[in-house]
């Protein structure tokens, strides 16, 4: 059996890859759509159909052999239903259009999720219509239908999807008609966040620049944070402590929420990489707790905000940061 270091995997990787390059991809035009064309059909035989096809070529002998007309006859009806079903393949594909939109943000070890739409512009059913990766549909006549496609991740950063493999076996399973689609959806792939990590500083001093006011009304809850040392044990939410979920500070419209700077610096000398999980846990937990935090790295920073929006424009930025800029 050839392992991935034996010299037939590797000539059996090469001629795979030659044959790829080979193969027409579907470009996609202005609008990011692809459309395939007749030229971007390819076709083999199944298994089925190479057992199908042997199956008919001892018949054929055999009717020959015996000067059986019936057996002739019937060999040429079975031969006229595979050409059939290989026409009938190839016009599943023909014309099909296909457009790829990227999903939400994942962390890596996530599966990215692509929306795959596929739509008919021909008024013709097309049935069996399978994404490499994803589960098959039947599309109607001029419909229109969207398939989740997962991605496995492994590293941060963007994730071009590049193309998909769109096949049909349609409608007999004697051949395998396929169209490498090439798309332009882009996927972000957020760091692998540690398992945990050691809180930031809180700032002491008052930035009159910063946005620090939680809400208009003081009896206004707004939310919990870590509990620091002086912080009134008026605002400790003795409940949470009773269920076990350590100290909290409840806070309210009127607080002053705390300020953190999550600092590239600041980190333990550990290697870029466990930098960027730490410092992605760090912007999570920040977010959980509500805190006003920024985020410092090497030749660049984003300033202190709160939010959703504000958690991925960090996390975002954690993607695509280059360790080759850390010093």
């Amino acid at each position: 059996m050839a392992t991935p270091t034996s010299p037939a995997w590797r000539q059996r990787q090469g001629w795979a890859s030659l044959f790829g390059k080979l193969l027409r991809r579907v470009p996609v035009d202005a609008q990011g759509q692809a459309t395939i064309g007749a030229r971007h059909i390819f076709i083999l035989p199944t298994r089925a159909g190479l057992g199908y096809g042997l199956l008919l070529l001892v018949t054929l002998l055999g009717a020959l052999n015996y000067q059986n007309n019936l057996g002739l006859l019937f060999t040429f009806v079975m031969a006229g239903v595979s050409l059939v079903s290989m026409h009938h393949a190839w016009f599943n594909l023909l014309r099909l259009r296909v457009r790829a939109q990227p999903g939400a943000p994942v962390f890596a070890g996530q599966d990215a999720q692509f929306l795959i739409t596929l739509d008919d512009p021909r008024e013709r059913e097309r049935g069996a219509l399978c994404l490499r990766g994803a589960a098959c549909i039947d599309l109607p006549a001029g419909g229109m239908a969207r398939v989740a496609l997962p991605v496995p991740t492994e590293r941060r950063g963007p994730l071009p999807l590049g193309e998909v493999l769109l096949e049909t076996r349609y409608p007999l399973g004697l051949f395998r008609a396929w169209s490498l689609v090439s798309v332009d959806a882009v996927a972000i792939v957020y760091p692998r966040p540690a398992p945990q990590a050691s809180a930031p500083p809180q700032l002491t001093s008052v930035d009159h620049n910063a946005s620090g006011d939680q809400g208009t009304g003081a009896d206004d809850f707004v939310g919990a944070r870590a509990y620091a040392p002086g912080d009134s044990l008026r605002r400790i939410d003795w409940k949470a402590l009773a269920r076990e979920r350590g100290l909290v500070v409840k806070q309210f419209g009127g607080d002053r929420a705390a300020r953190v700077w999550l600092d590239w610096s600041a980190l333990p000398p550990v290697d870029d990489e466990t930098r960027i999980a730490l410092l992605c846990r760090q912007v999570l937990n920040a977010s959980e707790q509500n805190l006003v935090y920024g985020l410092r790295l090497p030749g660049l920073s984003v300033e202190r905000g709160q939010g959703d929006a504000h958690k991925h424009r960090c996390l975002s930025t954690l993607a695509g940061f280059r360790c080759d800029h850390a010093p």
